[in-house]
């Protein structure tokens, strides 16, 4: 059997209740924290995700203030960052990754890594200590599959939907499953899937088969308009993945 987890996903800078909300949020069942870097340009992201940057952007100090949120976080639970390739040139590929990972981060997950600069990516998280999680697109012949597996770390992240972040339509579960096979048969990495996984119901449905689940939008939608609601809402997705499991974080 696969372990099943919920890793909320954040914007680093967003509402000013929310690195109080990070304890709650382990407590209620996350096993990891994903801190997104903010980008004006989040073009795979949906509209959620999306105002959670804009916010993050309208406040200044963008990196300095992600840096904080990844202490902070990565202080209760493993943390990684997602980006995009933007933020990434922006610092320096070799700088962006040793403030990472002296910050705590444990992965960074680069969504538009660009085919030509992998090796530079690879090789900058590799003399960080930092694993290097990339985001597969389905569309993807095996050998493609393959290069892209070839040059991650950590695990490979499976999007469910083919849409953007926040997704709430129907998901195709068995073109995951199949997906997700073809997935395992070029590389050895855990599968974790996000992306349309709006609901407790459909991430119960995901998890057989998958190794975790990121729930991103729906908590990110909760900590900007109801901070209060977002432990219970982890709670809810963790209890959907590990429902044998208790959501109290034991001394």
């Amino acid at each position: 059997m696969h372990a099943r987890r919920v890793r909320p996903r954040r914007a680093a800078s967003g509402p000013r209740r929310a690195p109080s909300a990070r304890p709650q949020l382990a407590r209620a069942g996350a096993d990891l924290f994903e801190i997104g870097l903010a980008h004006h340009d989040a073009c795979l992201d949906g509209p959620v995700i999306q105002a959670a940057y804009r916010r993050a952007l309208s406040r200044g100090n963008v990196l300095a203030r992600a840096l904080r949120a990844v202490e902070h976080a990565a202080g209760l639970r493993p943390t990684v960052v997602m980006t995009y390739w933007g933020p990434v040139r922006r610092h320096g590929p070799e700088r962006l990754a040793r403030l990472l990972a002296d910050a705590g981060a444990a992965g960074a997950m680069v969504i538009d890594l660009p085919d030509d600069q992998s090796e530079r990516w690879q090789a900058a998280a590799k003399d960080a200590n930092l694993s290097t999680p990339r985001l597969v697109p389905r569309h993807l012949a095996d050998i493609g599959l393959a290069t892209v597996a070839a040059g991650a770390s950590g695990w490979l992240y499976a999007p469910a939907s083919t849409g953007p972040t926040g997704y709430r339509g129907p998901l195709d579960v068995p073109a995951l499953a199949d997906f997700t096979t073809r997935l395992r048969a070029v590389s050895p990495l855990p599968v974790v899937s996000g992306v349309g996984i709006s609901t407790p119901a459909l991430a119960e449905r995901a998890a057989p088969l998958v190794d975790a689940v990121v729930i991103g939008t729906p908590v990110v939608r909760a900590l900007m308009t109801a901070p209060g609601q977002a432990p219970a809402l982890t709670a809810a997705f963790a209890h959907a993945l590990n429902p044998y499991a208790t959501t109290e974080t034991r001394a």
